[in-house]
């Protein structure tokens, strides 16, 4: 036992931080974690049962992230609420190419899924009860100090002001992370003049389990199935990438008049769009944080990288990096390192970086190819999806990069085991 209060303390318990406790409590139990969240969350008081609602906002998950979740023992509950993604449709709006991505053709029974954060947040607390992980909340890091084995970090809580010592430090507070700038982390940022609007819509024909990936001139947007797992319905999550004025006009709409706008920007391949749901939207940007590791500190998740939402890429690139900063951690345990070590968080970084550089540029690629309005990248364009429809090969890539699969994944075993590296295969 070392002499500091606990051995990781995770700034930020949404998605990313308590999936990270999580994985930690399980896998590394050796190492004493703690949760610190602004939030003033009850895990002692959750709700025995969860009611959908249809303005609950969602996240679409990979196959390899319900890989991912499948060895934390969670999927199994999660996959109640997790409607599947059984079929891609790519297109270009008034263009002919299309690119069509089938779940049975690599042997699956669906390329993804679509989970509500409420009830991805209501599992992961639910199986954070059964650990020996130390929730603070509400309670935030508003000051942190390095010391040779580690750090010394300063909370405002309920109570008061405290110090707390760790040895490492996992920030994990989101895109906006205050705490990130506070620390002095670099990060280059490039803004895509865009917002993305994100609401629920109701159609008058059935999703087919079918997620719609369309490029537009004004920006792409996407409507993924969401609703009855079991039962394909009429509703989908949409997000749709707007512009400074023309978000703030579409805002200014009736429901009625949103729904006609989105229908005349997306077509009828789900009929007529009957209702949309409140509307969420925030700003786009590219952003990263190339050194996103200190002596005692770590970032993760949003913390460390931001992607455009259009490949839908973000979370499940978040919950890869998670896993790759547990199997370092795990290797430091079992080396008698401590897990705040420079070598031990720079072998991290190291390994998620390629998955984060090759994520970041499939989605930017996609925006600067079909945002190019010129005739002839127009017709690269079409050629280029009626490729991918017709080519074996470089549709299995193109599924690889939509499932989150084809790249180094970190194998998560029980204590005591050694981790490997794995290919991630079709």
């Amino acid at each position: 036992m070392s002499n500091h209060d606990t051995d990781i303390i995770i700034a930020g318990g949404g998605l990313a931080g308590a999936t990270l406790a999580l994985a930690l409590a399980r896998m590394v139990p050796q190492l004493r974690v703690t949760v610190v969240e602004a939030y003033p969350l009850a895990p002692d008081a959750l709700p025995d049962s969860y009611q959908p609602s249809y303005d609950a906002r969602s996240t679409a998950l990979a196959w390899g992230s319900r890989r991912i979740f499948e060895e934390l023992g969670l999927w199994s509950e999660l996959a109640a609420h997790a409607t599947p993604i059984r079929h891609i449709h790519v297109s270009d709006r008034g263009r002919f190419g299309a690119t069509r991505l089938h779940a049975t053709d690599h042997h699956q029974d669906a390329l993804g899924y679509v989970a509500d954060n409420r009830w991805m947040g209501l599992c992961l607390m639910r199986a954070l009860l059964a650990t020996g992980v130390n929730w603070q909340a509400p309670a935030e890091v508003v000051a942190m100090t390095p010391r040779d084995d580690g750090v010394v970090v300063v909370l405002n809580a309920a109570e008061g002001r405290r110090e707390l010592s760790a040895r490492c430090l996992v920030v994990a507070d989101g895109g906006r992370s205050g705490l990130r700038e506070q620390l002095g982390f670099r990060v280059e940022s490039r803004a895509y003049g865009q917002h993305a609007l994100i609401a629920n819509v109701s159609t008058t024909d059935s999703h087919n389990f079918t997620a719609f990936e369309r490029f537009t001139d004004r920006g792409p947007m996407a409507l993924l199935p969401h609703g009855d797992p079991l039962r394909a319905g009429n509703t989908a999550a949409l997000v749709w990438t707007l512009d400074d004025a023309a978000l703030e006009a579409l805002l200014a709409m009736s429901d009625a008049d949103k729904c006609r706008r989105l229908q005349e920007r997306f077509g009828w391949r789900l009929g007529r769009f009957t209702r949309i749901g409140t509307c969420h939207h925030y700003p786009l940007t590219l952003t990263t944080v190339h050194e996103s590791v200190r002596p005692g500190v770590v970032l993760v998740g949003n913390a460390a990288h931001t992607l455009h939402p259009v490949a839908g890429q973000g979370f499940n690139l978040a919950l890869r990096g998670l896993m790759a900063l547990v199997e370092q951690f795990s290797l430091a345990v079992e080396q008698g390192r401590s897990p705040g070590d420079l070598a031990v968080l720079g072998a991290y970084q190291q390994h998620h970086r390629s998955d984060w550089q090759q994520t970041a540029g499939f989605s930017d690629s996609l925006i600067q190819l079909f945002g190019q309005p010129l005739p002839l990248v127009g017709a690269a364009r079409d050629a280029g999806l009626v490729g991918l429809d017709l080519l074996p090969a470089a549709k299995r890539w193109f599924a690889r990069k939509a499932m989150g699969t084809g790249g180094r994944r970190a194998s998560i075993r029980p204590p005591g085991s050694t981790f490997t590296e794995q290919a991630e295969h079709d």
